[in-house]
């Protein structure tokens, strides 16, 4: 596996190698920090921090884990201390939409809004049920992987994701019915 080759070759000290394993992890890292903070400058710092703590202890990193939940180990644990260290705030940046052509405009800004809409009821989630649904569904990590890289025990993890797609259904219904996320 070419990762592994990688991995091995940092751990050596080829400053190539951990250059080009970094470049190959950074939007995975980036993606994970903005859905767990919500706020893009506070998601670039927490990928940036990650990057530079997986630069300093790649010697560390030990074949028991994935290489993958290591990262996410890390990159997770820098933004929950980002978020418990922040104030929580509504940004009021909207992000431009970007339409493909013309023939389905209506289709296209329902899709933005749903987007926004799904993204607005993660935001609402208590901070252990946001990451598990992160790091599930957004980063497509196993149930054993999130409990390794929460260290959390398998049935907690399981039992966070139910009730966090218990509550996202719950926001979701709310906001169908006309009502207001949040």
């Amino acid at each position: 596996m070419v990762e592994q080759g990688l991995i091995k070759a940092a751990q050596e000290g080829d400053r190539d190698a951990l250059i080009t394993l970094l470049r190959e992890i950074e939007h995975h890292v980036y993606k994970t920090a903005y859905y767990i903070l919500n706020n893009e400058q506070d998601a670039l710092d927490a990928a940036q921090e990650a990057l530079i703590r997986i630069y300093t202890k790649i010697g560390s990193y030990e074949e028991k884990a994935q290489f993958k939940t290591w990262v996410q180990r890390i990159v997770t644990n820098i933004c929950i201390d980002k978020f418990r260290r922040s104030k929580p705030t509504v940004s009021i940046e909207e992000h431009e939409m970007v339409f493909e052509g013309h023939d389905d405009v209506e289709h296209e800004v329902m899709r933005a809004y749903t987007s926004k809409d799904v993204r607005e009821a993660i935001n609402q989630l208590p901070e252990h049920h946001r990451t598990v649904i992160v790091l599930r569904y957004i980063q497509d990590l196993s149930y054993n992987e999130i409990a390794d890289c929460l260290d959390l025990p398998l049935n907690t993890v399981k039992s966070y994701l139910f009730r966090a797609r218990q509550q996202l259904q719950n926001l979701l219904a709310d906001y169908e019915k006309g009502g207001m996320i949040g």
